[in-house]
């Protein structure tokens, strides 16, 4: 039984990480395409402007408070999530788990040659993993029903797509029924690049403190556009509950 809270109009898990990470191994091994997103505030205050958006993000079997802006406004709508449940941790566990069980995984995303650049990596990190197949981010809609096929002949369970918000979660949910071997579709970003060695994630210290976002920015302050989603997803929060208050 789901457990989630309204984040403007998005439905996001009351789950710890652990919790988070034994439901998407037992997504992987349950018949059906399950889909797990990682909504951050920048996804949520994109989903709150694009209703069809928020309607695919409401689809999903799980989303995890990824970012602590999002676990900052469950706490200012009094509905507290137990922790932050980032996105690459969870794949990071999960790949962890998989390696000892031999399910495949298809890594499609990235720039061309950073997706076979992950896949050496993770198989040296992670000893036994089954990377089944691989395929970059740069495609046209032609292209598709060839990506498909090939994600269907690899015989992976889990697809780490990692095409950026919101194209790889408009991906998922366009194309999850066409899928017939996987049993779970994840949306994770950049992941790739950080699995390759092409992105660097913040440092240990900068993640325990909850500033990983301001180790990005320092990198790279051109991102400030992205980065004042963040005050102005926290702005709409407080103004949405101060509006529910006033009702009540």
């Amino acid at each position: 039984m789901r457990s989630t809270i309204d984040i403007l109009g998005v439905k996001i898990d009351k789950i710890s990480a652990g919790y988070a990470l034994r439901k998407a191994e037992q997504m992987v091994r349950t018949p059906g395409v399950s889909t797990i997103f990682t909504p951050n505030p920048e996804i949520v205050m994109a989903a709150y402007e694009e209703p069809e958006f928020k309607e695919i993000l409401n689809s999903a079997d799980m989303c995890t408070p990824d970012g602590i802006g999002v676990v900052y406004a469950a706490k200012i709508i009094g509905t507290p999530v137990p922790e932050r449940v980032a996105g690459f941790d969870l794949v990071c566990g999960l790949l962890d788990s998989l390696r000892k069980t031999g399910e495949g995984v298809f890594l499609f995303g990235a720039k061309p040659g950073v997706a076979e650049a992950a896949r050496d990596k993770l198989c040296e990190k992670y000893t036994g993993l089954n990377i089944a197949g691989t395929h970059n981010g740069y495609f046209s809609d032609e292209d598709n029903d060839k990506i498909i096929k090939e994600i269907n002949e690899s015989g992976a369970k889990l697809l780490l797509v990692c095409l950026g918000a919101p194209k790889q979660e408009k991906w998922i949910y366009t194309n999850k029924d066409k899928l017939e071997n996987v049993t779970l579709c994840m949306g994770v970003g950049g992941a790739l690049d950080v699995f390759a060695g092409v992105a660097k994630r913040a440092p240990e210290i900068f993640i325990k403190c909850n500033l990983e976002w301001f180790y990005r920015f320092c990198k790279n302050p051109s991102r400030l556009g992205r980065f004042a989603a963040l005050p102005k997803f926290m702005l709409t929060v407080c103004k949405n509950e101060k509006n529910k208050r006033s009702f009540s």
